[in-house]
C-alpha cells in the first residue's frame, strides 16, 4: 500500500475545486494498492479556496516555526497546513505506508521544488509542509 495525493486520483480537492487526475495513480487506487490523502483538506481548508504558497521558505521552516504559508488573498494559513500534514502523517503511519506519491510543486505535497511565495509561478528549491514532514519521518516521497 502506498499513499497518494487525492487530487491525483481525480478528487476535486485542489484550491480551485478541480483535480490533477493521473490515470496511472487512479489505477493503483482502484486496484486497492493506494490510499488517498489530502493534507490541505485534513487541515480544514475549504474547497474552493484562494491558492496558497510558502512565503520565501520551505516546509522545514514552516514546521520549525520560522516560516509561514499565505493564501493569495493575504490570509495566514500556516496552522491549517501544519495540522493537515500531521493528520496525513498519522493516517500514513496507521496504515503502515512507507512510500507516498504526491502532487509536485504543491505547498503541501511538493518535494524538491515549490513556488516561492509571490504567486508569480517562480519555483525554488524546497519541500511542501506535508512532504517535508513525511520525509522527516522516513517516508519515501515521490512526485507526479
Amino acid at each position: 500500500m502506498i499513499g497518494v495525493s487525492a487530487c491525483l486520483c481525480g478528487d476535486n480537492c485542489k484550491y480551485s475545486g478541480g483535480n490533477n487526475l493521473n490515470e496511472e495513480i487512479l489505477k493503483l487506487y482502484n486496484e486497492g494498492k493506494a490510499l488517498k490523502i489530502c493534507p490541505e483538506c485534513l487541515g480544514g481548508l475549504e474547497i474552493p479556496r484562494a491558492p496558497a504558497e510558502l512565503f520565501n521558505c520551505s516546509g522545514s521552516d514552516v514546521l520549525s516555526g520560522t516560516g509561514k504559508v499565505f493564501s493569495k488573498d493575504g490570509k495566514d494559513v500556516t496552522s491549517a497546513f501544519i495540522k493537515g500534514a500531521k493528520e496525513a502523517l498519522k493516517i500514513i503511519k496507521e496504515n503502515g505506508i512507507t512510500t507516498v506519491i504526491l502532487k509536485s510543486r504543491s505547498p503541501s505535497c511538493g518535494f524538491g521544488k515549490i513556488y516561492n511565495g509571490d504567486f508569480s509561478g517562480t519555483l525554488i528549491d524546497g519541500n511542501g509542509v506535508a512532504a517535508q514532514l513525511f520525509y522527516d519521518n522516513g517516508i519515501e516521497v515521490l512526485q507526479k
